[in-house]
Parts: C-alpha cells; sequence; structure tokens
C-alpha cells in the first residue's frame, strides 16, 4: 500500500483517518467499557472506501476507493468479534492476483460496491450505486459473489434503498451513467429478495442520483445540478461536476404510477446526497427534510465536503400548486442523518446526524426533536469522531426513540477506534458501553444494525 495515515499528500481524502488500512483483521472476545445491552444481538456492519492498490493523490476521488465492510458482532452482552474485510470485485481480484468473483456483471464495472451493506430478504448486501450490482457477503463478510436478486434486476442498482416497513418490499432509484445517458430506474424488490417492478424515468441530462424517499404515496426523484462531465471522464477521474445551468427539482412519482405521472417540483438549487424521510401531510402535502449542500463539486472534484457544508432543511411540498416552503432546521454541518426504520415515509418526531464537520476531529452526534425544536448534543470528547448514528429500537417499544444508537468513533489522540453504544432517550447518561477495536475503522459512509433472525 502506498498511501498510509501519514504519508504527506495534497489529497485530504487520503490521510489522517481517510486513509485506508492495510490488513484485515478478525478479533474475538472484545474488552467491553461498560455493558452491552443484552438486547443487541446481531451484527453491526459499515461500508467504506480503502483503496487496495496505490492511487494517484492528484486526481483520486474519495467515492471510488475499493469496499471494505467493517463489523462487530454482538450477543447476550459479548462483542463476540471485529473483522473488516474487502467487498470483492474484479479490481480487488485483480490485486490479489485471483480470479473474479461471480456473479453477473452486466456493465463489466472493475469495482465493488463500497457505500453501503444491510441484510435484506436473509442475505447481507454490499451495494453501491452508478452501475454496480451488489455483491452477497457470508456473515463473517466473505464475498460469495455478485448478486442480482437472484437474476431478477435488469441492470443498475443503489447504495440507499428505502424498505417499507408496511409492506416490507425494497424502493430504489437508480442510475448507470455510462450505459444509461437519458434516463433512470424505479426498482422495487419484493420480500423475497427478487424484483418485482421497475419504471424508466427519462431526464434531461445525467445527475448523479445518489438517493431517494418514499412515503406513503409516493416515491421520490432527486434530479440534481451534479452531471456526468465527459471531460472528467475522458481523463479517467471521477465523471460528476457542478452544472450552474441544470437547476435543482424534485419528482413525486405515485406508488403505483408511470414516468408520465410525475409531478415535477422546482427546489432551491444545491445538491441533496441524503434525505433524513420524508411524509405525506394530511392536506395533500409532502414533507421532505434533507442534508442540504449549496454547492457541490465544483471545485473540490476529490470529494464532497470542499465547496460548502451541509445544513439539515425541511422542505414542504405543494404537488397542486407545485411551490415549496423552506425552513432551516439545523445551520450546523448535519450529515448522515437516520431515524427509526419503523417509521420510514411516514410521519416522525426524532431524527439523527453526524455533526461531521471536515474541518476538525470533533464530530458529535445529534439528536432533533422535529416537534418541537430541542437539539440534544452527545459530545465524544477532544479529537473523537463519530461516524453515522444508526438507530436500533429497543426490541417491542413502541416510544419512537426508546432505543440505542451505535457507531465507530475514531480517537484521533491515539489512531484507535471504538464501537459505541449510547441512549437515544439520555444523552446525558454518557456512553451506555463501548468497545475499543483492534484497528482504527477510516471515515466511510453507510451501515446498518442486523439483527439475528428469530
Amino acid at each position: 500500500m502506498s498511501i498510509t495515515s501519514d504519508s504527506p499528500t495534497a489529497n485530504r481524502y487520503l490521510v489522517g483517518n481517510y486513509a485506508p488500512v492495510e490488513k484485515e483483521v478478525t478479533a474475538t472476545d472484545l474488552p467491553v467499557i461498560g455493558e452491552l445491552p443484552k438486547e443487541l444481538n446481531g451484527r453491526y456492519l459499515r461500508n467504506g472506501p480503502n483503496p487496495i492498490a496505490p492511487v494517484d493523490p492528484a486526481t483520486h476521488h474519495w467515492f471510488i476507493g475499493d469496499g471494505m465492510v467493517h463489523g462487530i458482532r454482538l450477543r447476550d452482552g459479548r462483542a463476540e468479534w471485529y473483522r473488516n474485510r474487502y467487498v470483492g470485485s474484479t479490481q480487488v481480484s485483480q490485486a490479489r492476483g485471483c480470479p473474479d468473483i461471480p456473479g453477473r456483471n452486466w456493465n463489466n464495472t472493475p469495482s465493488g460496491p463500497n457505500t453501503n451493506v444491510g441484510t435484506f430478504a436473509g442475505t447481507t448486501w454490499a451495494m453501491v450505486e452508478a452501475g454496480g450490482v451488489p455483491v452477497e457477503l457470508t456473515e463473517e463478510l466473505e464475498t460469495v459473489g455478485r448478486n442480482d436478486f437472484y437474476g431478477t434486476l435488469p441492470g443498475a442498482f443503489t447504495a440507499h434503498p428505502k424498505v417499507d416497513p408496511v409492506t416490507g418490499e425494497m424502493h430504489a432509484m437508480v442510475y448507470a451513467w455510462a450505459e444509461w445517458m437519458d434516463h433512470i430506474q424505479y426498482v422495487r424488490v419484493g420480500k423475497d429478495g427478487r424484483v418485482n417492478r421497475t419504471v424508466d424515468i427519462p431526464l434531461p441530462g445525467m445527475s448523479m442520483v445518489h438517493d431517494m424517499s418514499i412515503t406513503d404515496r409516493y416515491v421520490v426523484v432527486y434530479d440534481q445540478p451534479v452531471l456526468v462531465d465527459l471531460d472528467l471522464a475522458f481523463a479517467s477521474r471521477f465523471p460528476f461536476r457542478w452544472n450552474d445551468e441544470y437547476g435543482n427539482r424534485i419528482g413525486l412519482m405515485p406508488r403505483e404510477g408511470t414516468a408520465a405521472d410525475i409531478v415535477w417540483i422546482d427546489v432551491p438549487v444545491g445538491y441533496v446526497f441524503h434525505p433524513m424521510n420524508a411524509y405525506d401531510t394530511p392536506d395533500g402535502k409532502v414533507v421532505l427534510d434533507v442534508c442540504f449542500y449549496d454547492l457541490m463539486m465544483r471545485d473540490d472534484l476529490q470529494g464532497p465536503f470542499g465547496d460548502s457544508t451541509p445544513r439539515l432543511t425541511r422542505w414542504e411540498v405543494d404537488p397542486t400548486r407545485r411551490s415549496v416552503s423552506v425552513t432551516t432546521i439545523d445551520d450546523a454541518f448535519s450529515e448522515f442523518p437516520r431515524h427509526r426504520g419503523s417509521l420510514t415515509g411516514k410521519p416522525y418526531r426524532y431524527g439523527y446526524c453526524a455533526n461531521a464537520d471536515a474541518s476538525s476531529m470533533h464530530w458529535p452526534t445529534i439528536k432533533h426533536d422535529l416537534v418541537t425544536g430541542e437539539r440534544q448534543v452527545f459530545d465524544h470528547g477532544p479529537g473523537r469522531a463519530a461516524g453515522e448514528p444508526v438507530f436500533v429500537a429497543r426490541p417491542g417499544s413502541t416510544v419512537e426513540d426508546d432505543g440505542w444508537l451505535v457507531t465507530f468513533v475514531h480517537d484521533g489522540n491515539d489512531d484507535s477506534a471504538e464501537f459505541a453504544v449510547i441512549d437515544a432517550q439520555d444523552f446525558g447518561r454518557g456512553y451506555v458501553a463501548r468497545v475499543k477495536l483492534p484497528q482504527r475503522v477510516p471515515f466511510g459512509f453507510h451501515g446498518n444494525w442486523c439483527p439475528d433472525r428469530k
């Protein structure tokens, strides 16, 4: 590996805790500080970029590093294991001098999923946007192979599907920039892990459609001004750049509708990687809570944090008038938003963010009461940076915030990492439990709590 955590480079996404780790580690019977809730039986998994081969710091983009999943397994109050494993891909296989992983690679992409990981339909999936097929992993995070939902996925998938808590179906808005330059596709996956509906949606440009939302009535398209740039593509760089002329809009497609049924509404010009949640109101409006950037990838062509910082914003959209009202919920740096999964697409009260300010290594965890406006801060301490706060409901609980937040915390004071459990109802309690990990966990993207199957 040519880049380490202390290598001099002009690329912020290759130094400090953005730098890759070199080893795949397995550690068992990890020491616990505090007491792990015995109800937490399962795995916390998180995916992120970790280049396996040397990269050019001048042109490397954070989003294209090889995927690596970090995971911790809990059972009956014990931390049974920590593992980190590369997600298999053509590129990883070549670097290791071994045959390609099995499974249909519909667009012959060399890279693998590096953005999200979770369980659905009894399977562990690593996921990425822009055309890549999900990769199936074992319980122990070894690669099984590409899995196109058992042969039912026609092409691309996404890193950000949404699971409807009522139907159990998974919804996705997907793009494949080199193959589909004039449309994206809505994909719905049944509880059996097989695709049961697709809708092609024409777009005027090939937008970087990173995420989507669902409500009871709609699936939501984010058509934003970060577009394919052929000059970057031909230079073998990350092929997306800000476009001043494109505008910004959302599309509301009825759940069983077609592209012709979409209601398009202009929203403030900017970019959203991650919505927190969305829902319908009784008077026919749609509420979208999003982490909103004024600019994205105009000047910083190596990652997301150089042009502007995100703030938590509420868009209340009127589909009849095709208008939107805007409210800033939090001006502070707000990213990696989460909420209670059983309320996906439904009215909700509490949301959680990482205050992941790239200019510092002090990243607290934020809880928002979206009814009262109260903002609570869990401070992890000087030099300590917490990632995406994943909410895990207490089994059988009916109170929305009755549960825990779980995340990885990087300690810049000694370049180490911990798995942390926080009481979502009582930040003042301090950590419920911490598990020291055997190596640092580089800053990455998304993960999920994967409970044991009953």
